[in-house]
């Protein structure tokens, strides 16, 4: 992961290792084990500036104050961390054994939470050296981890939407027709760093029939008047994610463009409209999948209908069937439905939305209208 981390002090990260440890033992685990990748910065700040074959894992158990294994070459950066104060530095030297260095503070029998981007040598290399230990994946073990955001997080993430509303503002006045898709995919990413993006992670830019994929990869294709255009961008600012989707239109549409996108924007606000605390993720995909199905477009919308945001523009909570975590209030998740139509055009209107006590707010405010671009 690159990007800045969030300016949070050492008190913050130390709250929240204690937090992932408390959890940790209520799931029955014997303690965290966290590679570099966003648990690793949410947890203590650190991001090292290159992720290779060295072992650095952060080592959180019951009992124990924090311990982050590290290759000694990196351990000055290591200490240089926000929340590096709040944990001790363990470091090990190329030539010496970085799995026997790592045992010695785990438990041989327990049972641990590993960081799904854990390398697999790594993991093997800790069962090589602990067969009595076994993993699971910090997703299948503590989904929740960094679901529910604090009012400094929630305040990261308002602003990372608002530079998003504030690209999109400025993108819908440049010239679409005539352009290629991957001209104003490059004007979408200059804008989100203009707007104080640090990282891009994506700029959607599908014209056309392209609209009918999802996850179109940018391409030469020339945008032509008459198209339809789906826009999906966001990264990361301050360390903490934005992610948007408005479906433009190049020229005057079609009564039929203009209902799809009329009823994508319905069902967008009855997906809003279900989020409340309590209410189960899958719930919020239902509402606004009813919406479509209800209009005969049910075998066109091919995705969930949201996925969580935080230090990643993808996380844990989803709103998908079957999910039946309730929403708290501090979640943040985009509410994001589509139609899309083989070989012709299709629709996506996406916003951030947090869970308030009394319902949701949202992170994005750009109009959910139609809007028609040259």
């Amino acid at each position: 992961m690159t990007g800045t981390a969030a300016p949070f002090a050492a008190d913050d990260y130390r709250a929240r290792m204690e937090r992932a440890t408390r959890s940790a033992a209520e799931a029955g685990l014997a303690g965290l084990l966290v590679a570099p990748g966003p648990d690793l910065v949410w947890l203590t700040g650190y991001a090292p500036t290159a992720v290779t074959e060295r072992l650095t894992l952060l080592v959180l158990a019951p009992g124990q104050d924090p311990v982050l294994v590290v290759p000694t070459l990196e351990a000055p950066d290591a200490g240089k961390a926000a929340g590096a104060s709040a944990l001790t530095l363990r470091d090990w030297t190329d030539g010496k054994d970085p799995y026997a260095a790592t045992a010695a503070l785990l438990d041989a029998g327990g049972r641990f939470g590993i960081s799904d981007n854990a390398w697999a040598m790594h993991l093997l290399g800790l069962q090589k050296t602990l067969p009595g230990t076994s993993y699971a994946s910090l997703t299948e073990a503590l989904p929740m981890l960094r679901a529910v955001k604090d009012r400094a997080e929630l305040e990261l993430l308002a602003a990372a939407g608002a530079a998003a509303d504030a690209t999109f503002e400025e993108i819908r006045n440049v010239p679409f027709g005539g352009r290629r898709e991957s001209e104003v995919a490059a004007d979408l990413a200059g804008l989100l760093r203009r707007f104080g993006h640090s990282q891009v992670d994506f700029t959607i830019v599908a014209s056309g029939p392209n609209g009918a994929n999802p996850h179109h990869e940018v391409g030469d294709r020339v945008i032509e008047r008459g198209d339809m255009v789906v826009l999906d961008f966001g990264g990361l600012k301050d360390g903490y994610g934005s992610d948007t989707s408005r479906t433009v239109h190049v020229g005057e549409p079609t009564d039929e463009e203009r209902r799809v996108h009329d009823l994508v924007r319905a069902a967008q606000e009855a997906g809003f409209r279900a989020v409340r605390p309590g209410v189960p993720c899958q719930e919020v995909d239902r509402a606004a999948r009813a919406v479509i199905a209800d209009a005969g477009y049910g075998e066109y919308f091919i995705h969930r209908t949201g996925h969580g945001i935080g230090v990643t523009t993808h996380e844990p909570p989803y709103m998908i069937e079957g999910e039946e975590q309730p929403l708290v209030p501090g979640m943040c998740f985009s509410v994001e439905p589509g139609v899309y139509l083989p070989g012709r055009f299709g629709v996506r209107i996406e916003d951030i939305v947090t869970v308030t006590e009394e319902g949701g707010r949202r992170l994005n405010d750009t109009t959910r209208e139609m809007v028609i671009v040259d």
